[in-house]
């Protein structure tokens, strides 16, 4: 074999070993470094380099470790001997301004960053990694004086070097200047849409509006504005997002609008209030029009949906009579469609024409659907105090349910006896955990009450559920004047006290709680058994507190526990005990 080719094959194979044996030593390094044995990762770092000058990791790994040995300056001729071998190595370059930059050699910095510019005139890397070095010495000014100065050689467009701007300005709390940056950024690129609005984000409280002006200058971008939208999104403002946003998708329709619609009705769903159910309902009724079938549909049914949760039902009624006409409609979104349509009509009060299509869409509903309409329908019938009505909705209704309510119109007609055997029937898991609970009070109160009939008492308890608490008072006092001691009278007072206390406390003022405190007195001072007067006293208490009469509030408690010391409410009158106590001033 010829001289040459065995020197050949000789540096070959040593090429090969060395591989794996430099892995292996970088390797060795790391653990080192974990080790916290910086001075010992460094020696095996420095052998690495002596038989490959170039490696990078060896180089990145003595940035970590020289600097807590104090000997930072040992890598500056190790990076010029790298870069020079390796000139087009940006990541080297980087290396070299951060070590300047560390080693406080402003003007060498400089100096090799301008030779990396007019290395590679096109490339924005110069400037990103002088600014950055700059940056993380807390050199801010010049960090920002540089990137700039890269924006003009590079062209003077807004968009470049704007993330890093963006970030900088973050860094020393100038949010408007961060937004305006992120605002050239996101126009040219929306991808960073996401990553802009989470940054922004953050604004505090009183850079919010100044966050929001500089997106929606008059010259703004569309992105900008939906970048402002984002934002204002995140910060639960819901109604003006959506007047943002509108702006910027009101040029020719694309699929980056379908996008950008489907991104917007996405984090709506985040904002749990009305405005941002309505904005939900919005975003996603555009973006239906944009969308194939059937995904159009789908889209128009669930933007019902949150439109009617938003309290829009001009939206959302006319989004649904096109739905529910809709032949290419899929069968669950005509149903849901369909069903969000009879919600509308019956809480616009239109009961005839939702009973009517309640009949005769009957087949495009779910059964589930049907029976909690019939249900909504004639809860709003006996609202208007259309007993006879509300009953025939619910006659081929066989669900605990509907029994339940139909043991509610029971009693409003006056009919003791019925209802009671209804809502036993009914049970105590019926509708939800409230409803049996007002149930059970109910039947305990007509148990005291006893007889069959009491046509006065079920007309009161109607006024009640119609929402007219004066009314129901001056019913359930007539009623509580007809009964004899003993004879439900305290548990019927008792009621109109709670009730006269919630209207004072809701805005009826001075006069209802006078009222409900007269009737809280009244049982107290009759003296008879059962659970109405250690309640009484409690409510009487509580009412106190509330009008800022703390210190006879504890006294009301103190009487209700060494009274009443058996009584059920005596844990729950201890806890108020202790708040009212606490409500009275230190002297």
């Amino acid at each position: 074999m010829p001289r040459s080719l065995r020197a050949g094959g000789a540096a070959l194979a040593l090429g090969l070993l060395a591989t794996p044996l430099v892995g292996q030593a970088i390797g060795q390094g790391f653990e080192l470094e974990r080790a916290g044995r910086n001075a010992d990762a460094a020696a095996v770092y420095l052998t690495t380099l002596r038989t490959d000058p170039a490696n990078l990791p060896a180089l990145l790994g003595l940035e970590r470790v020289l600097p807590p040995l104090s000997r930072l300056a040992e890598l500056l001729p190790l990076v010029q001997r790298a870069r020079e071998r390796v000139p087009e190595n940006s990541t080297l370059r980087g290396l070299e301004l951060r070590v300047y930059a560390q080693m406080n050699e402003p003007d060498s910095l400089e100096a090799a960053a301008r030779r990396w510019a007019a290395a590679a005139p096109r490339s924005d890397a110069p400037y990103r990694e002088w600014a950055l070095a700059l940056a993380d010495r807390r050199g801010f000014d010049e960090a920002r004086r540089v990137l700039l100065l890269g924006r003009r050689a590079l062209g003077g467009s807004p968009a470049t070097l704007a993330i890093e701007l963006a970030e900088l300005e973050q860094r020393v709390e100038n949010w408007e200047g961060a937004a305006r940056e992120w605002g050239h950024a996101v126009a040219v690129l929306a991808d960073l849409l996401p990553n802009a609005s989470s940054q922004l984000g953050d604004t505090p409280l009183p850079q919010r509006t100044r966050v929001v002006a500089a997106l929606t200058t008059p010259d703004a971008a569309p992105r900008a504005r939906q970048l402002a939208a984002e934002v204002l999104l995140g910060w639960g403002q819901a109604t003006e997002a959506w007047r943002l946003f509108e702006q910027s998708i009101a040029g020719p329709q694309s699929p980056e609008t379908a996008s950008a619609l489907r991104r917007f009705a996405d984090l709506a769903g985040a904002v749990s209030t009305p405005a941002g159910h309505r904005v939900r309902g919005l975003a996603l009724s555009r973006w239906a029009e944009l969308v194939p079938s059937p995904l159009a549909e789908r889209a128009r049914a669930e933007a019902v949906r949150e439109l009617i949760d938003g309290g829009d039902r001009v939206a959302a009624r006319a989004a649904l009579e096109r739905l529910a006409a809709d032949s290419l409609a899929p069968a669950d979104a005509k149903a849901m469609a369909e069903a969000a349509l009879l919600q509308v009509l019956i809480a616009d009060g239109q009961l005839d024409a939702a009973e009517r299509r309640l009949t005769s869409q009957s087949n495009v509903l779910g059964g589930d659907d049907r029976a909690a309409l019939r249900l909504q329908l004639a809860r709003a019938r006996v609202a208007r105090g259309e007993l006879d009505r509300a009953d025939a909705v619910l006659e081929n209704d066989s669900s605990v349910a509907g029994l339940a309510q139909r043991g509610w119109i029971a009693l409003y007609r006056g009919d003791l006896a019925g209802a009671i055997a209804a809502f036993r029937t009914a049970g105590p898991f019926a509708v939800s955990r409230e409803a049996a609970t007002e149930r059970t009070a109910m039947v305990a109160l007509l148990m005291a009450v006893k007889g069959d009939q009491n046509r006065e008492l079920g007309t009161a308890l109607l006024a009640l559920a119609r929402g007219d608490s004066l009314g129901a008072v001056a019913g359930l006092r007539r009623v509580a004047g007809q009964l004899p001691p003993g004879g439900g009278r305290g548990d019927v007072l008792l009621l109109a006290g709670q009730v006269a206390a919630r209207v004072g406390g809701g805005g009826g003022g001075a006069p209802q709680e006078a009222i409900a405190v007269q009737l809280f007195q009244e049982i107290v001072s009759a003296g008879d058994t059962g659970s109405a007067p250690p309640t009484a006293e409690l409510e009487w208490a509580r009412l106190l507190v509330r009008q800022g009469r703390p210190g006879e509030a504890v006294q009301r408690i103190e009487h209700l526990i060494l009274t009443y010391p058996g009584s059920a409410v005596i844990p729950e009158a201890r806890r108020e005990l202790e708040r009212a106590r606490g409500a009275i001033p230190r002297s």
